[in-house]
């Protein structure tokens, strides 16, 4: 430290220090930076109409907007069974799916995004209006193979394959000219009950003002939500399709089945619990822009649920997340301890193998007593006034040491102790040249 002083001026130490602390300003900042972006998380996301995909994106959108740390990317996988084998093949982290379609083995609920209503829809007039009146007769499944869960539910409770009920898949765009050509008669639809949706599927029929479609109740939906299966039993309420005369006239008994936000069961916990934080946020702040995002609300959250809530959404729903003090409270108290622990112990292996560094006071002891040897061989006045000056100056670093506290006092004291017998030395070898001086003279 000595030589720092004496060879770095004052300017240059504080430059080199005002640099250093810039350095380790600027480690921890990014530091701080790198755990505090934004994880962006992949959803996949399909739908006949692109509603899904665009509620999504709102969503996206809002979290963008208010700096949250989880950001979406939207996946447009074409339809809702299209966003399952994404999400099953693990393209995505995300996805939002029906709870009867596709393989959902890695799927834990996050959210309930929508409800799809099961519609059995008859042409106005028609005499079809229970599910047994369905003898004998086809019935289309809109959107083909995404239904087909429902279709197996229903031959299941009610034995339609020995009804002889015949199931045709339809593409959506073709529901209308399929009814209205009389090649089904019967529709089979899943749709929230949203003015868009309904409207959708009043389009299917030429309605008039005395003639409504008609809407065959599953009667059997306890039954078959008995089942521990992904339906719930659900009433259509009176004057769902129209106020005014009420149709239906009465509530109707049907199925309904959740459309989730799922996240992969490996992901963070604390992750998914921030995301299902802000996903509510986004309902409360956007559902009077999107009427979809409106019916945004809590998955159950029972153990036996057919798809069961992710951990972190669980802790956000029943308030037990974990703040940052729970989370990093006993690292940031047994840190210090660990590492003062490993000091005394690398301390201790130190002294135990016996390598300790010469220290400062050593080597000018050590320099000190090589200077007897010089002093006994000079044969010149001015050596001799070197040697002191030498002596002095080495004397004047330790005491002035001694005095900030570096050293100990004893450590000092063997230092003159040494300086007095060197100066003896010094002054006798002066008596003996100044005797050899005079005998020659």
């Amino acid at each position: 430290m000595d030589r720092f002083h004496k060879t770095l001026p004052v300017c240059v130490r504080v430059v080199l220090l005002a640099g250093l602390l810039c350095l380790v300003a600027g480690a921890c900042l990014i530091t701080y930076r790198y755990y505090q972006r934004p994880t962006t998380l992949t959803v996949a996301v399909g739908s006949f109409d692109g509603e899904a995909r665009q509620a999504a994106s709102l969503v996206a959108g809002y979290l963008a907007t208010t700096n949250s740390p989880i950001r979406l990317k939207i996946e447009n996988a074409g339809n809702v069974l299209d966003a399952a084998k994404t999400f099953a093949a693990g393209k995505a982290d995300l996805a939002v799916v029906r709870a009867d379609v596709g393989d959902l083995t890695q799927a834990r609920a996050v959210a309930v995004m929508a409800e799809g209503v099961v519609m059995i829809v008859a042409p106005p007039g028609s005499t079809i209006t229970t599910i047994a009146k369905l003898r004998d007769h086809t019935v289309g499944v809109a959107a083909g193979e995404i239904n087909h869960s429902v279709v197996e539910a229903l031959k299941k409770e009610y034995d339609l394959g020995h009804a002889n009920v015949t199931f045709k898949d339809i593409v959506p765009s073709d529901a209308r000219r399929a009814m209205q050509a009389k090649e089904v008669a019967a529709l089979i639809v899943v749709v929230p009950l949203t003015d868009k949706y309904l409207s959708l599927v009043k389009g299917l029929f030429r309605e008039g003002a005395n003639s409504a479609p008609v809407l065959i109740p599953i009667d059997s939906a306890g039954a078959i939500t008995d089942a521990k299966g992904p339906y719930e039993s659900f009433d259509i309420p009176k004057g769902t399709l129209r106020g005014s005369p009420a149709v239906p006239a009465d509530d109707v008994t049907t199925l309904r089945v959740p459309y989730l936000l799922v996240a992969n069961r490996h992901l963070d916990q604390q992750v998914v619990g921030e995301l299902a934080k802000r996903v509510m946020a986004a309902r409360r702040d956007l559902a009077s822009v999107q009427p979809l995002i409106a019916g945004i609300s809590t998955p159950v959250l029972d153990a036996d649920a057919y798809i069961s809530v992710h951990p972190g959404a669980a802790a956000f729903y029943n308030g037990t997340q974990q703040s940052f003090m729970d989370r990093w409270g006993n690292a940031i108290y047994l840190t210090p301890m660990v590492l003062g622990a490993l000091a005394s112990i690398f301390a201790a292996a130190w002294r135990f193998l016996g390598i300790r560094g010469n220290g400062k006071t050593q080597t000018t002891l050590e320099q000190l007593s090589a200077l007897r040897e010089r002093i006994r061989d000079l044969e010149d006045e001015a050596e001799l006034r070197k040697i002191e000056d030498e002596i002095d100056t080495m004397l004047r670093a330790r005491l002035a040491k001694s005095a900030d506290g570096e050293e100990g006092g004893t450590e000092a004291l063997a230092l003159i102790a040494v300086a007095q017998r060197l100066d003896n030395l010094v002054h006798h070898r002066r008596v003996v040249l100044s005797t050899r001086t005079s005998g020659v003279g």
